[in-house]
């Protein structure tokens, strides 16, 4: 049972996400998108523990050479605010129907055929937590391909509903990740469609795997990859850019190319790969606040962000893997 005080923090957010998800979609688009930066440049103000993070992430991307920045709090400034408009927009996309949607979205499709073939005949679809992931999943919904929707549980329990109301507009159906497996295996090999934001750490247990993320080793999910071993189903990878003019490009990348001798490891690795050029190119939308690298491995372990701990279980996640190459 939470603490008073933590039942009080509860409602407060509760009521201040009602009234968000009441009052945003009265609002003009430009006048929602001026909220979003300034709720943005408040949370990088307020949120001493995340922007530490985000800090700590960027630098320690900057320093292996990959990622050219010189100005490393503008970049995790301009991510808050990246990150509220994604909010703002999931919220104002009430306002959004099938006829509408694609004033404000554009598709860039690489491969219209498999694309074509994976909407018909059900696929497993993924993204990062880039720029507006919300409005990708609306897009394919109005596309007439609904998706079964793999979502973390909020720690405040009573948001979990409002957010699952806004996922499900264009037909989506929203699970919980727990106990998801035999879900989402009916789904697909029914014809259905999965979805998943592959990107976040998750405890080294048997559901995950380990990946290098700007050569960083994390912990990520291996649950897209156990599907299409246990069902076939392409992996399609997509990615949501936020344009200037308040539109978002999604782009349609092409299937991940998997052949039968392909680890769950492999499997995972390559849908990243398919995200980070992008990433790269334009890494301010990323959700760089996230505690992305939590575990330390004992070799180059100095390299890693300051929140980065040493595990066991990671280390033996690691051993794993590589026992399966």
């Amino acid at each position: 049972m939470p603490s008073l005080a933590k039942q009080l923090r509860y409602r407060l957010e509760w009521l201040a996400i009602t009234l968000m998800a009441k009052i945003i979609p009265l609002l003009p688009n430009a006048i929602m998108l001026s909220m979003a930066k300034g709720l943005g440049n408040l949370a990088y103000l307020v949120d001493k523990r995340g922007r530490e993070s985000a800090l700590a992430n960027v630098r320690s991307v900057i320093a292996t050479g990959i990622l050219p920045c010189s100005r490393p709090d503008d970049l995790v400034k301009k991510s808050y605010q990246f990150f509220a408009r994604s909010m703002c927009e999931l919220f104002w996309s009430a306002r959004l129907t099938q006829e509408k949607y694609s004033h404000f979205i554009q598709v860039e499709i690489e491969n219209q055929d498999a694309f074509n073939k994976a909407a018909n005949e059900g696929a497993i679809w993924v993204t990062p937590h880039y720029g507006n992931f919300e409005w990708l999943g609306l897009m394919m919904g109005y596309r007439a391909a609904p998706f079964t929707l793999v979502t973390q549980d909020f720690k405040n329990p009573l948001l979990t509903s409002i957010f699952s109301k806004q996922r499900q507009l264009s037909g989506h159906k929203v699970i919980s990740s727990r106990r998801a497996m035999i879900r989402l295996l009916k789904a697909l090999k029914s014809g259905g469609h999965a979805a998943f934001l592959t990107d976040l750490n998750v405890q080294p247990d048997n559901t995950a795997t380990p990946i290098r993320c700007f050569s960083f080793l994390t912990c990520v999910t291996g649950l897209h990859a156990f599907l299409h071993q246990r069902t076939g189903a392409k992996l399609i990878p997509s990615i949501s850019i936020p344009c200037s003019d308040g539109t978002c490009l999604i782009k349609i990348l092409s299937p991940i190319r998997i052949h039968s001798d392909c680890t769950p490891t492999d499997i995972a690795q390559r849908c990243w790969d398919a995200f980070e050029p992008h990433i790269k190119d334009f890494p301010e939308p990323w959700l760089w606040m996230y505690k992305h690298w939590r575990y330390r491995p004992e070799i180059d372990g100095h390299r890693y962000p300051n929140y980065a701990n040493r595990s066991k279980k990671f280390d033996q996640l690691l051993e794993q893997a590589r026992k399966e190459k």
